[in-house]
């Protein structure tokens, strides 16, 4: 498994981010504070406090490419 921080700022980052994932074969899980979302459910997302950096759990450990492609959002 894989883990990192992503910040999902507005409406239109959260639409692109799950169509990434949903791109991939693998699960993906986000949690903020207690809470833990499928990545791939745009409605579980919005129940998140999108105002703080969110953690990416991927449950693979081919997943290179799916990271990589989440540049735009990741934290620096």
């Amino acid at each position: 498994m894989k883990t990192f921080e992503i910040n999902l700022s507005s409406i239109n980052h959260v639409k692109e981010f799950v169509n990434l994932v949903n791109r991939y074969d693998f699960d993906v899980d986000l949690s903020s504070g207690r809470y833990i979302v499928d990545a791939k459910s745009i409605m579980g997302i919005f129940s998140l406090d999108l105002s703080q950096p969110i953690t990416v759990n991927v449950h693979s450990e081919n997943a290179d490419e799916f990271i990589a492609a989440l540049g735009a959002f990741m934290n620096n």
